[in-house]
């Protein structure tokens, strides 16, 4: 095997032999490298043809599957593979059969990518792996029926662009395309989100675990989410979330629901310590799943792209009416109990509580009260300190940034990094009654889009360029999602990046050199040195 698509890739270079870093097997690789050569088969004999709404959503599921911690099962995959096929032959038959050297009538070998020049490689896994991050957004959108046809038309036009033999000076300006079209995806999913769910608003969530029955829900997908809240209603179920699901807490169509109670644990790395011993059964709705340990396996569900082999899957369209059947889940939390009273956690760094829910609507609203604070000086700068949270040493940069943060900035923060100090009371700026929190969580990686609009209204306020607002990008990433983010802000042109905790094992030197010389990327290096060249 051969994977280098996330951060934590063995010796910051790529995983090779039985298994891979995440825990995938070398055969659970093979297939997924497999499944991917059938989506780049797929989308190159779409080149003259029409897809189906069928094949698009073969396309967005397959390249989700295929993100870390997604999706660990061989007969899930194989059943991706096969579809991928279906649809190939539905649009092209007897394609398969044919004899033509016109690079569309076969599956492609992620072999010829992996030993290809170094720096068309790397600009193509940049493309590879930031379709993978947009996939896991559309299949977002899409479950709530919302869907762009230049989102779905440009998984075909990447992925043929991988599978095909590409210049340097071609493959550039798809990379910037795959962030102009990211951002449009992201518009999208906001749009569903908020269509669907409400506008978010603040809301502080409790890290307690009351006494009784409860579930906790991972993931991201807000409407399973929905559907479990409807399905176990009345019936004496609290609902906790966990990591990425925690802005669920923000939206007025879910917080409705009393029995969606609070957060239990924080970032993904620490389930297999935090699951060990809870009388709880937990759902995995997307990703980030770590390989499962026998202290809880037998309370392990998944639901969606994401499996694991040997955990119950909750299939779509189970129930009568339409809707997840969760009878399986339900019944073995009755079973389980919950714990017999209140059982108190805390955040990483000591705290009972947090605050999410302030997406662009809560802080535009507030627009008028920042560009005010930022003029006459009581604000000094803004902080986006956000990204994947992970294991790798190093981490704790971020903690220890914000911590050392001056106290006239504000830290905005977005996805899993924030598990790091999102439980820090940073008090409020410019008055404890009026002034605004220091500290804002504007939800996660999904939520990303509201960062671009917070700062696009920002610079029209202050009649200046992104890059001349008092703000400053700290960015940690770990998988995908994370890819497709970056080059979003960097095709909107967003410069000096701090970016750790270990630069992309797929960037080549002279990739990384574009990067740095066009856009002034910035490994970080400790927060005293980085918070003093920032501001100075």
């Amino acid at each position: 095997m051969f994977c280098y698509q996330c951060e934590q890739t063995a010796g910051c270079a790529g995983c090779s032999g039985s298994a891979g870093v995440c825990g995938k097997t070398a055969d659970i690789a093979g297939l997924q490298d497999e499944l991917t050569g059938a989506l780049i088969g797929l989308a190159r004999a779409a080149n003259g043809n029409e897809p189906t709404k069928r094949t698009d959503r073969v396309m967005t599921e397959g390249l989700f599957a295929t993100l870390t911690n997604v999706n660990f099962d061989e007969k899930a995959l194989k059943g991706l593979i096969a579809r991928a096929h279906e649809e190939k032959e539905q649009m092209v038959p007897e394609c398969g059969k044919c004899a033509s050297v016109c690079g569309r009538n076969g599956d492609y070998d992620m072999k010829d990518l992996w030993q290809e020049e170094e720096d068309i490689r790397s600009l193509k896994s940049l493309i590879l792996f930031g379709l993978k991050g947009m996939a896991a957004y559309a299949y977002h959108a899409m479950v709530l029926g919302y869907e762009d046809e230049t989102v779905s038309r440009f998984f075909y036009k990447g992925l043929s662009a991988v599978g095909q033999e590409k210049t340097m000076e071609e493959l550039l300006p798809l990379v910037m395309e795959t962030g102009e079209v990211n951002l449009k995806c992201m518009e999208l999913l906001d749009k569903a989100n908020t269509d669907t769910f409400g506008v978010p608003a603040p809301a502080s969530v409790s890290l307690s675990v009351e006494a009784g029955p409860f579930i906790v829900v991972s993931g991201h997908d807000l409407y399973d989410l929905k559907q479990l809240l409807e399905a176990t209603e009345g019936k004496g179920i609290n609902i906790y979330t966990h990591g990425e699901l925690l802005p669920a807490h923000a939206y007025p169509e879910l917080r409705k629901y009393g029995h969606l109670k609070g957060n239990f644990g924080t970032a993904w790395q620490n389930q297999q310590k935090e699951f060990a011993d809870i009388p709880a059964p937990v759902l995995f709705t997307t990703n980030c799943l770590m390989p499962v340990r026998a202290s809880y396996s037998d309370r392990v569900f998944t639901t969606g792209v994401v499996s694991y082999p040997g955990m119950i899957h909750i299939g779509e369209g189970e129930a009568e009416n339409g809707k997840k059947d969760f009878t399986p889940l339900i019944k073995k939390t009755l079973e389980l109990g919950g714990y017999k009273e209140t059982k108190k956690f805390t955040g990483i760094n000591g705290g009972s509580e947090v605050t999410t829910g302030f997406g662009h609507g809560a802080i535009l609203s507030a627009a008028d009260k920042v560009v005010e604070a930022v003029k006459s000086g009581t604000i000094r700068h803004f902080f986006l300190v956000g990204g994947c949270d992970g294991a790798r040493a190093g981490r704790n940069y971020y903690t220890e940034f914000v911590k050392k943060a001056p106290e006239d900035s504000v830290i905005l923060t977005l996805a899993c990094g924030k598990f790091r100090f999102n439980d820090l009371n940073l008090g409020t700026i410019g008055g404890e009654k009026d002034g605004l929190p220091r500290l804002m969580d504007m939800g996660q990686c999904n939520d990303a889009y509201g960062a671009v609009r917070v700062a696009a209204a920002l610079a029209e306020a202050f009649e200046c360029g992104l890059n001349d607002l008092p703000l400053t990008l700290v960015l940690s990433w770990y998988e995908q999602k994370a890819v497709c983010i970056l080059l979003t802000l960097l095709y909107l042109g967003m410069k000096k990046i701090y970016l750790g905790p270990t630069l992309p094992a797929f960037l080549s030197k002279n990739v990384l050199n574009y990067l740095v010389e066009n856009y002034d990327i910035r490994p970080i290096s400790t927060p005293e040195e980085d918070l003093k060249q920032i501001l100075q």
